[in-house]
């Protein structure tokens, strides 16, 4: 088909989704400036295909592996494998990548509450962390959270121009801080998202405070988005979620730690009981998905990656702010766009679901989320639900009214989501010009 019939049928199918041709023109003159960054990302991509499958070999999977096993799951096969392939992967001792870990706040609790004992101190170098770690912690109270069981918590800021702060934190470290937690991603905030390097920085500065300490990192949409992960610059856990970046789409559940054998030892007591450990706990028929999924999780981070860097340079020249910046470097999958209205956050949300899959008819509305403290406007027309690295976009209804934008399991479908909240703000008359 030539060239000119192609972009015909692509322009009479995308009208088809309800677009109008004003705003699929700033759509491909914004994507016409993005060719090199793109074309970075694929580099990216390239190189972590290749980490994966040697990870893979190396941990000789075989079809046998895929097979899973019931009740108590003794002798599995394919689980132990995986998690052979994880540590590999990560370049760690060893790894717990289980389908009982339900979430990515599940992965993150279960790392701090079987790694820290009463009278222990927990420490967040980089501010406030992720809003349903809150709880977990303590810092809203909660039952059973760590506060209740003595365990303290400190936290530094960062400087207003996201810098570490260098001084707070020495003084920060004392004989009780046991365990540093360090978020990459920005969660419901405008920071930075710090990339290996910068993590590696911090590690090197608080070991030189503290040698023994633990270091763990809140990995969660930062998977494969560079060649290398925090565990390479010295963290001792490194902790996610399988229905983010490393599930590529396909687990429909679970999470992972990778790190030094004792503290994964921990982890894998808490998960199941003192005396039994990593030794139970079926896969039932999730290992097919589990395999599949972190395979092909390079090229999905890929996708979501540049459906990110696309929404920032529309937004941008709308005359919103983002975060990162469209020129910044990537070091997570998540786009956050300053909306400045409730109307404005709805309409993206609306625009997202309406781009969907699954629920396309479906309208999202505002609901007190578990775990956050203002009501959420969720958009996740999802084959598993909840997943972020699908299509998804969510916001809290206060101000600044920011949303946070990520996902696409397909670069094409990242587009048509991105437009689509574009053509959404363009019809509720939210916007009245393009800046190209």
């Amino acid at each position: 088909m030539a060239l000119e019939s192609i972009e015909s049928s692509s322009r009479s199918a995308f009208r088809e989704l309800g677009f109008t041709d004003d705003v699929l023109d700033f759509g491909e003159k914004t994507l016409a400036e993005l060719k090199d960054r793109f074309a970075e990302i694929d580099a990216v991509a390239e190189i972590n295909q290749a980490r994966v499958l040697h990870a893979m070999q190396n941990a000789k999977v075989s079809e046998a592996c895929l097979l899973g096993t019931t009740g108590y799951g003794y002798g599995d096969i394919g689980r132990e494998t995986l998690e052979h392939v994880y540590a590999e992967l990560f370049h760690t001792e060893d790894a717990l990548v289980r389908p009982q870990i339900t979430c990515g706040t599940h992965a993150l609790a279960l790392a701090l509450m079987s790694n820290l004992r009463p009278g222990d101190e927990l420490l967040s170098p980089v501010g406030k962390p992720y809003d349903t770690l809150e709880e977990v912690i303590g810092i809203r109270p909660s039952m059973g959270s760590l506060a209740e069981y003595g365990v303290t918590y400190r936290q530094v800021d960062l400087k207003p121009d996201g810098s570490f702060d260098t001084e707070g934190i020495r003084q920060a470290v004392n004989e009780r801080t046991k365990l540093i937690t360090i978020q990459r991603s920005k969660g419901y905030q405008t920071r930075p998202t710090l990339s290996c390097e910068r993590i590696g920085e911090l590690i090197r500065m608080i070991r030189e405070v503290k040698s023994d300490v633990i270091v763990m990192v809140d990995n969660c949409y930062g998977e494969f988005v560079q060649t290398i992960e925090p565990s390479d610059v010295g963290a001792d856990l490194v902790v996610g979620s399988l229905i983010k970046n490393p599930g590529g789409g396909l687990a429909p559940i679970g999470g992972y730690l990778a790190g030094k054998k004792t503290c994964i030892e921990n982890a894998a007591r808490r998960l199941t009981s003192p005396g039994l450990g990593k030794e139970v706990g079926a896969s039932l028929s999730a290992l097919p998905a589990f395999y599949q999924g972190l395979f092909l999780a390079p090229t999905v981070t890929a996708s979501a990656l540049k459906g990110a860097i696309f929404a920032a340079n529309l937004y941008e020249r709308l005359g919103f702010s983002c975060y990162p910046s469209a020129s910044e470097p990537r070091f997570d999958i998540i786009q956050a766009v300053t909306l400045k209205t409730p109307e404005c956050l709805c309409a993206f949300c609306e625009g997202i679901q309406s781009a969907a899959p699954v629920d396309a008819h479906v309208r999202p509305e505002p609901w007190d989320m578990p775990g956050y403290d203002a009501p959420v406007i969720m958009a996740a027309g999802a084959f598993v639900s909840g997943s972020s690295i699908e299509l998804s976009a969510d916001g809290p209804m206060k101000p600044p009214y920011n949303v946070y934008f990520q996902g696409g399991l397909t670069w094409p479908h990242a587009k048509i989501g991105i437009l689509k909240t574009v053509q959404t703000l363009r019809d509720r008359g939210l916007i009245d010009r393009f800046r190209v």
